[in-house]
């Protein structure tokens, strides 16, 4: 299967302008929509959000992967990525940096330059008329025309394990953080815009309206409101940093 992870939004015409390229170049393979509205123009953000959402696809999986405010510069290179056998496509900003540092077999991790050029490319939608096809491609057993690279020279180690920032707000106001949950204790405090939230298990752990912070499905710390929205009564926004008290227990 294919699923796409971009910052479009839901609204407007690319997501489906790249699925027509998808459906037309690689008819009968499942398409699935993972994330439209990634962190827009936030690579590092994306990374660590990209990483946390995977595990559930099988492996020959191929990700569409579009956020890239340097599109049509020079200097960005198009890559192929291949991590614990799932095929990831899309710009060489730091995208698929966490998902590398993460990799279950990092001896067998491989980067491609992309070096195939479809007969015509805008200078600005390259999801649509670079990345789309390569995707078709890989989800077709058709490696395209590319460089291969060395992943130690690709893969930036400075990054830290765990992000102490927000990567994304879902549809109900809950904040995700880029720090998986195994890396905190439940005794562990967050503050966030001057409010001390504690760990709960789940949402009807705590009273209506109070703030606290859990693991959720995916394994990333995140912080809610119960029948509230966070993003709104605590003033959150993706790129905001968290700061952890941890406690004795």
């Amino acid at each position: 299967m294919i699923a796409l992870f971009t910052d479009f939004g839901v609204s407007g015409p690319y997501v489906g302008q790249m699925k027509a390229v998808l459906f037309q170049q690689a008819p009968g393979v499942p398409v699935v929509d993972l994330f439209s509205n990634a962190p827009a123009f936030e690579p590092q953000l994306s990374a660590y959000l990209l990483a946390a959402y995977i595990n559930e696809f099988p492996q020959g999986s191929v990700f569409l992967c579009v956020v890239d405010p340097g599109v049509g510069n020079p200097l960005r290179r198009p890559v192929i990525v291949k991590v614990d056998e799932r095929w990831f496509v899309g710009p060489d900003n730091g995208l698929f940096n966490v998902i590398c540092t993460r990799a279950k077999n990092p001896q067998a991790i491989q980067w491609w330059q992309i070096t195939w050029q479809p007969p015509k490319i805008s200078n600005s939608f390259h999801g649509r008329d670079l990345f789309a096809p390569v995707a078709a491609r890989l989800a077709m057993a058709e490696l395209p025309d590319c460089k291969e690279l060395d992943p130690l020279q690709c893969i930036d180690n400075t990054w830290p394990q765990e992000l102490a920032k927000f990567v994304y707000i879902d549809a109900f106001g809950n904040a995700m953080t880029g720090i998986r949950a195994q890396a905190l204790e439940c005794h562990s405090r967050l503050i966030v815009k001057g409010h001390i939230l504690s760990w709960a298990r789940t949402f009807s752990e705590v009273p209506t309206g109070a703030g606290f912070w859990y693991e959720n499905a995916n394994g990333l710390v995140e912080v809610a409101i119960n029948q509230g929205r966070a993003d709104r009564m605590l003033d959150i926004h993706a790129g905001d940093r968290v700061f952890i008290e941890r406690l004795t227990s």
